[in-house]
């Protein structure tokens, strides 16, 4: 069990768009067991691959309540979102003490290599979806408060600042 540190924000690679993995080797899979282990310890429902430092489009999520539902995730890109919204807290390690209310899609369709290298299109619902958007947000550089307005982002940033304090 190898639980990673998670970058600090505003660390400049939590801005930072990731790298395509090319195929799922034993490194790969290695690192998702890493990053399990570490969304197990925060305790999380979804971690990303830059979250950790490492500059790869490699995510995890498990939204279940029996944290049985491991989904490891390279290139996931969502090819379709549900019109209705959902409001979920959505928070982050990089950026502890804080969350704020995020509305997304209620469902996403979304085409992802699994761990066995066969690329396949999966949908998600609720909090599930929820936290494959929040991890695909990651790998492109961006942040939950990102799609806050800016008084309410800035709002935020300043709770977090005196948290971090």
């Amino acid at each position: 069990m190898t639980v990673r540190p998670c970058l600090r924000w505003p660390d400049a690679r939590l801005r930072t768009a990731a790298d395509d993995v090319p195929e799922v080797t034993d490194e790969i899979r290695a690192l998702w067991t890493d990053m399990i282990d570490t969304m197990d310890a925060m305790p999380g429902v979804g971690l990303a691959a830059p979250q950790i430092g490492v500059m790869l489009r490699l995510a995890v999520v498990d939204a279940s309540d029996k944290r049985d539902r491991r989904i490891r995730m390279a290139n996931p890109e969502i090819i379709e979102a549900s019109a209705i919204l959902n409001a979920h807290e959505e928070a982050s390690p990089n950026l502890p003490g804080v969350s704020a209310k995020i509305k997304r899609p209620r469902a996403v369709s979304v085409r992802f290599m699994d761990e066995t290298g066969a690329y396949l299109t999966r949908d998600f619902v609720g909090l599930e979806a929820t936290s494959v958007q929040h991890q695909i947000d990651h790998l492109a550089g961006r942040m939950y408060f990102d799609r806050l307005s800016k008084v309410k982002r800035d709002m935020l940033l300043r709770r977090a600042r005196k948290v971090m304090s």
